[in-house]
């Protein structure tokens, strides 16, 4: 499964911060009807990203009845991405 889509980088200050991109509803709603085939627990779905020419691998986290992107801290100073900035990702989810 291949979803591509944007969104703007906000940070969770939590007890471990990072930054994230939420994944857009009509993304989700695909996302779940995979989930119970891909998840490792607490809902997590394993994915290769890429924005722009940086890829990395990450797990998409539940919230909120949604999924969020994790941005790497070298993601984000590789392509130059700031808090606010609205980014394209592409996720690849071995389904």
């Amino acid at each position: 499964m291949d979803l591509e889509f944007s969104g703007e980088v906000w940070f969770w200050r939590g007890p471990s911060p990072f930054h994230f991109v939420t994944v857009p509803a009509d993304e989700c709603a695909a996302l779940r009807a995979a989930a119970a085939l891909v998840t490792y627990g607490w809902g997590m779905i394993p994915v290769a990203a890429r924005i722009g020419g940086t890829r990395w691998t990450t797990s998409l986290f539940p919230k909120d009845g949604g999924y969020v992107v994790p941005l790497k801290d070298r993601v984000r100073r590789a392509e130059e991405i700031d808090l606010g900035d609205t980014v394209t990702i592409r996720l690849t989810v071995a389904v």
